[in-house]
């Protein structure tokens, strides 16, 4: 790396900017080839590169961290380069990236995590909440796990307080989890139709663009969770009431006929739905089988009755 005389801008061979930005060379030519970053100055046999490449390569890492294509970065960068601006932008994903909850991680020991759920080692169990993301191993720590959310492992220790084994809890978080992520892609849908749908043009949004979506961002942030409480209260409520009737009462309470029921659908089945077609519609198949299903049984009891 050189400094040209009376100029603050360093210069590169296309190794040394390999090192400075972590990116390969090889990266860094796919990327020119691309577009995606500027030419280098052909200086005698020399290529020469600058700070505005090693800037560049350094915004292109920084977009895929955050999830976009190099499809998407490349037009958000011409944008840029028009003078549409970026920062906006890049204010709008890190609103969207940013917590959901107001909960902090936790750190929990083995021992601590033995204590908690009844003294003795489960590795099984131990494997089960480690896929689920209820712990993660922290690297060169083998008796030390984070807790992303300690509410929900406080939940999972009730839940086996009172009975309930390790291996069901984790069998119930699988499927639970299945239906809150339907629940979180239909809040998203919705509030892209009516709300978002304006900043998502064929061309990046305006700074100020931005900035007003990253402020709506903030004001729906507790809207989904706040619904989703207030109807879990509700079907509890309902649902709480009729089971205790069902079981302390001489017969079973009727149901409104007009009234959505809750079906229990096996765990494997649930599984085998939401590999065919989706987590966000596993209720939408399952309600157009039940429905084909009756109109076939229908349509078999007239074929079967006999001619007049």
């Amino acid at each position: 790396m050189t400094e040209r005389s009376g100029q603050s801008a360093a210069e590169y061979r296309i190794e040394d900017l390999a090192h400075h930005s972590g990116a390969t060379v090889r990266t860094i030519r796919a990327y020119q080839d691309r577009g995606l970053l500027p030419r280098p100055e052909r200086r005698g046999r020399a290529n020469v590169y600058t700070d505005t490449h090693l800037s560049r390569l350094r915004q292109i890492a920084d977009l895929l961290d955050r999830g976009y294509t190099l499809a998407s970065i490349k037009e958000l960068l011409e944008a840029w380069d028009a003078g549409r601006g970026l920062g906006g932008v890049l204010g709008l994903v890190a609103e969207v990236d940013g917590p959901w909850t107001d909960e902090r991680a936790g750190r929990i020991t083995r021992v601590e995590l033995e204590e908690t759920f009844g003294g003795e080692p489960d590795d099984a169990a131990l494997r089960d909440a480690i896929e689920l993301g209820i712990l993660e191993r922290i690297p060169g720590r083998d008796d030390e796990f984070l807790v992303p959310s300690p509410q929900e492992l406080a939940v999972a220790a009730e839940l086996h307080g009172a009975g309930v084994p390790l291996s069901a809890i984790a069998g119930h978080l699988r499927e639970l989890r299945g239906q809150i992520e339907h629940i979180a892609a239909r809040f998203l849908e919705f509030t892209t139709e009516h709300v978002f749908a304006r900043y998502l043009g064929p061309y990046p949004p305006t700074d100020a663009e931005a900035a007003e979506a990253a402020s709506l961002v903030r004001r729906l942030r507790p809207l989904a969770q706040q619904s989703v409480d207030a109807e879990l209260a509700r079907a509890m409520r309902l649902f709480a009431t009729r089971h205790l009737h069902r079981h302390l009462a001489d017969g079973p309470v009727p149901v409104p006929q007009n009234e959505p029921q809750s079906v229990a659908v096996p765990l494997g089945t649930m599984r085998a739905v939401r590999e065919l077609v989706g987590s966000e519609n596993v209720s939408a198949f399952i309600a157009a089988a039940a429905e084909r299903e009756v109109q076939a049984r229908a349509l078999d009891a007239l074929a079967a009755k006999p001619n007049k």
